[in-house]
């Protein structure tokens, strides 16, 4: 019974966020790996692009830039998009307040 109750509290939590490898813009389709031009030329400007921080690169000989662009709302739904060193890493939906 105890696990149920777990379960149940993980599956709420997760329930406002989910993460995708795709996402519609119009007619188009962006991926995982994309670059941040062609975001930008499927999806239009974002309504907000903010600078996480910083990471070295593999090689550690440089380090690369981790930004966040965010789309929306749609359908209540905002969509949070990861960019590190210019390329597409992760794609969040979340819904609005």
């Amino acid at each position: 019974m105890r696990t149920a109750g777990l379960v149940l509290l993980v599956v709420a939590c997760l329930a406002g966020q989910a993460q995708a490898d795709t996402l519609r813009c119009g007619s188009q389709l962006i991926s995982v790996g994309d670059r941040e031009f062609e975001v930008l030329q499927k999806c239009g400007e974002p309504i907000a692009r903010n600078i996480i921080g910083y990471k070295r690169s593999v090689n550690r000989r440089e380090e690369v830039q981790i930004d966040e662009w965010i789309y929306g709302p749609n359908s209540g739904m905002y969509q949070y998009l990861r960019f590190e060193g210019g390329r597409l890493l992760r794609i969040d939906s979340k819904r609005g307040s």
